[in-house]
């Protein structure tokens, strides 16, 4: 006997049409069993819900196959002959031990620790936003001073939905990054490039795709010179993105408004709640504009550096590699997605915008005290250009930098502290 249309969703013909789309439901019971493995204290987030869902993002956008021997082969090579290629543009030694070529879903789990590090802060705020809003909303007083043991339950609702925006925003990054610096931020001691992310950036570029490997190799290998060897430089941009994450406060209202038309039963609902990071604002306190100039500023000098010995080091070996530096140059000045998904993440845009003017400071400084002298300069932090160096290179590169370090203080401070030189 055939089935009459429409029969599926009879509860006489099948008990189970009552509890909807056995895959949503599937889904979402997946996620509930997430939401409560996550031991007591673990922190705000729970980070293997999160990654669970960052893979799947992966999975769902054309899939993530592993990495080929031959692709493998590829990369590791491109970042041994990189690595050498910058012997000849700096003096700082190498910082590539274990050159690796990733998979997404591997760039999702080498560089998780440092993302928990960072996203930690504000997720913590959210979470607790999220778990008074979802505890007290519609109930009397008399009710909410009974409800105490939910409130454990409370912060893991909150919790869960806060790690399934991270999980989507880092699976749409990993969609776009190609190695484990290009975002400017040392996020594994790892150098790597993902095949997957060379193939992309490579798109529409009329360009031999050795040239452009090589090339990106480059510039991995070069910011893992600075961040294995420059001892002050990891602590001091992770730590300037903590500090500006503390200043992040959470709209209530604009949250209330959402978690109002939230239907609990719809997991697309639950992953949109957050998107777009509307819900974080800066606080704009004095100490947040400080931490906020200091990480540009950071982050301009290392992308600045970075294109100065990457150049050198490309001269007369890859035909391609002015038009190469200006497309990098484009897509980092431009942002895109990934942009958007950093900000969604720590409330913060995470773009270099002096790249000009501090690539201009570090050719110059080579120029004029050759390639030891210039990287000299990242000895301490009291001897790195401030933003007004950006302003003026010339005045920095012919001041007198030239500090005795015997009279620096042992541990380093900031940059842009300079010793008082003018006292008498």
């Amino acid at each position: 006997m055939t089935d009459l249309p429409g029969r599926e969703n009879d509860p006489n013909e099948n008990p189970f049409a009552m509890f909807g789309n056995p895959e949503q439901i599937a889904a979402a019971m997946r996620q509930f069993a997430d939401m409560l493995s996550a031991p007591q204290g673990s922190g705000p987030v729970n980070w293997d819900m999160a990654k669970n869902i960052a893979r799947h993002a992966v999975i769902a956008d054309g899939g993530d196959p592993s990495v080929m021997e031959g692709e493998r082969r590829q990369i590791v090579d491109a970042l041994n002959l990189a690595d050498l290629w910058l012997n000849e543009a700096t003096p700082l030694p190498s910082g590539v031990s274990n050159p690796q070529a990733w998979s997404r879903s591997e760039w999702i789990e080498k560089t998780i620790p440092v993302w928990q590090k960072l996203c930690d802060p504000v997720a913590a705020r959210m979470v607790e936003t999220m778990s008074g809003t979802l505890g007290a909303g519609g109930l009397p007083a008399e009710a909410q001073a009974m409800a105490g043991p939910l409130m454990g339950m409370m912060k893991q609702m909150g919790g869960m939905m806060v790690g399934q925006q991270i999980g989507q925003a880092l699976g749409t990054l990993a969609r776009e990054v190609i190695g484990s610096t290009d975002i400017g931020l040392p996020l594994s001691d790892t150098a790597a490039l993902l095949p997957g992310g060379v193939a992309a950036f490579s798109e529409g570029l009329e360009t031999p795709a050795e040239e452009i490997r090589l090339y990106l190799a480059l510039r991995e290998a070069a910011h893992h010179r600075l961040f294995q060897h420059v001892p002050w430089l990891r602590g001091h941009l992770l730590g300037a993105v903590e500090e500006y994450a503390r200043g992040i406060t959470v709209d209530v209202a604009a949250l209330e408004d959402k978690l109002r038309a939230v239907d609990v039963s719809n997991p697309e609902q639950l992953q949109e709640l957050l998107s777009g990071g509307d819900l974080l604002k800066p606080e704009e306190t004095e100490r947040q504009k400080a931490a906020l100039a200091r990480l540009e500023t950071a982050l301009a000098l290392v992308e600045g550096w970075v294109a100065t010995v990457v150049d050198t080091a490309a001269e007369g070996k890859l035909p391609s590699a002015a038009a190469l530096a200006e497309t990098v140059r484009r897509r980092r000045a431009t942002g895109g997605p990934a942009e958007l998904t950093f900000a969604t993440l720590v409330g913060l845009e995470l773009r270099p915008r002096r790249l000009r003017e501090a690539a201009a400071l570090w050719r110059s400084l080579g120029a004029e005290r050759g390639p030891d002298g210039r990287d000299a300069v990242w000895t301490h932090p009291d001897l790195m250009p401030t933003a007004e160096d950006l302003d003026d290179p010339s005045g920095f590169v012919k001041g007198e930098a030239e500090f005795d370090l015997s009279m620096l203080d042992e541990a380093p401070g900031e940059p842009g502290e300079k010793p008082n030189n003018d006292a008498e």
